[in-house]
């Protein structure tokens, strides 16, 4: 399993949030001056950028894509209180998640551009040169396509500061969200283009996985025209299946399975290595006897009673996302629901999972390939892709649906393939149904919490506006 390990790299980081630039140390432009000499200093420099999604997973993404959601809710009695808004939807520009995110993206973001710009006139093997311009491509636009979901309009930063007045002279302005998927699918193409032929570890970027994500661009954009045709590349590719195994893919051992498509890799053993979601997945039980150790959860981001219930009869996916009941120190069971994807039940120790986080796979290839068909009134075509989704769940073939059938089935085959692996916010929001299932919902659970439609954009960080005015808060923020 590759750990990412960051050395040099530490030093090398441009900023720690998108307006920490006028922190600069002294200390960056003397190593800077040193570092991006080599090929072994740009094989470091790729990897901590690739770390940074370790980060990224590990703090707080799927709070904001998952327990904001009717699919997930803290169990414990006394969560942080950023962890409370994102349960009860009532974000505001201090939550600490937002924050992390927004910080560790850009923090990803600026290191891209320079590897980007430092590499261009390194006399260095041209195929090596290419692949880690495709991978800081990939990177990029990874790190915008989640922040533009999430924020909306954004800065802008294509390039890297030599000195800390272009940092402060720096442009901040918020642009257009058309710009910003203008940048990001342009950096998917390039990243396709670069990375053909060449052949890494699922947890670094490829061609196919360019193409996966550039289609999920598109029908994000409802661009159905082209998320098809760039969805069928994929396909066609006959690199990628399903796994017969549901279960494979969020236990142990899920290197490099044929369903991966891209895989944030995690390894138990080295401090900063591990997964979190053995702590965030499972109950704040003190008497709970399923980690060596007796290590109690923290119950975070646990599955709502609302989607265990979504589940059809016979599927087999629910055994191997939900447990039900809890096994305690005497030897019995306490019923208390939590999460089994990706939790490391090997280890005894918070932050130490050795599973890896697949955001990308290829089950999303064929439910995307699907909408796309749906979408463009060919609705008889993508039976076969949801099919064989449901398939290998032991449940029944669809058939006979009208367009919005087939679209709320699609919804739902979503919602438990997925289950905590961070794709509900966006796939409501995308498809315009998050005001109708999230209010249903919390009126179904007996809450007062509701979500606007100025909360389908997430609020910006305070902290980034108090120090650059140029940041204009998101309406009803």
């Amino acid at each position: 399993m590759k750990i990412y390990r960051i050395t040099l790299i530490a030093l090398l980081t441009v900023l720690s949030s998108c307006t920490d630039f006028l922190e600069l140390e002294p200390e960056y432009l003397a190593n800077e001056a040193s570092f991006y000499q080599t090929e072994a200093d740009f094989e470091t420099a790729i990897l901590g950028n690739y770390s940074e999604l370790q980060n990224i997973y590990n703090a707080s993404l799927l709070k904001l894509t998952e327990l904001t959601t009717d699919n997930a809710y803290v169990q414990w009695t006394s969560p942080t209180a950023s962890e409370f808004e994102c349960d009860e939807m009532r974000l505001t520009s201090a939550n600490t998640e937002i924050n992390s995110v927004w910080n560790l993206s850009f923090k990803t973001i600026v290191r891209c551009n320079t590897v980007i710009e430092k590499i261009e006139n390194l006399e260095i093997d041209e195929s090596l040169k290419r692949q880690y311009q495709g991978e800081s491509y990939f990177l990029r636009a990874y790190n915008y396509f989640n922040l533009v979901r999430l924020f909306g309009d954004l800065p802008l930063i294509e390039g890297v500061f030599n000195s800390p007045d272009e940092i402060a002279t720096f442009d901040m302005t918020r642009r257009p969200i058309s710009e910003i998927y203008s940048l990001i699918i342009s950096d998917l193409e390039q990243a396709s283009t670069l990375l053909q032929g060449v052949e890494l570890s699922k947890s670094r970027a490829s061609s196919g996985a360019a193409e996966a994500l550039l289609g999920k661009v598109y029908l994000t954009q409802n661009n159905f025209t082209e998320a098809l045709a760039t969805l069928k590349l994929v396909i066609d590719s006959g690199s990628y299946d399903l796994q017969d195994d549901y279960g494979s893919m969020f236990s142990n051992n899920n290197d490099e399975l044929q369903e991966s498509i891209f895989e944030i890799k995690y390894t138990s053993g080295n401090i900063g290595e591990g997964n979190d979601f053995s702590r965030l997945f499972t109950p704040p039980s003190f008497n709970a006897a399923i980690f060596p150790g007796n290590m109690n959860g923290s119950g975070i981001i646990v599955p709502t009673l609302d989607v265990r219930d979504s589940y059809e009869d016979g599927d087999l996916r629910r055994e191997l996302s939900i447990k039900d009941s809890l096994l305690l120190l005497d030897g019995t069971y306490e019923q208390l629901q939590y999460g089994l994807k990706f939790v490391d039940f090997t280890v005894g120790l918070a932050e130490d999972g050795g599973i890896n986080f697949t955001p990308l796979r290829y089950a999303d290839v064929l439910l995307m390939y699907a909408e796309c068909l749906n979408e463009l009134d060919r609705t008889g075509e993508g039976y076969p892709f949801i099919n064989a989704i449901r398939d290998r769940a032991g449940l029944d073939d669809l058939s006979g649906l009208s367009k919005e059938e087939f679209a709320l089935a699609l919804e739902k085959e979503r919602r438990v393939e997925f289950l905590s692996e961070g794709h509900r916010w966006f796939d409501l929001v995308r498809t315009g149904r998050s005001l109708d299932v999230l209010n249903s919902y919390f009126q179904k659970i007996g809450t007062n919490f509701s979500v606007t439609q100025d909360e389908l954009l997430m609020p910006l960080p305070q902290r980034e506006m108090d120090i650059d005015p140029n940041l204009k808060q998101n309406p009803g923020y």
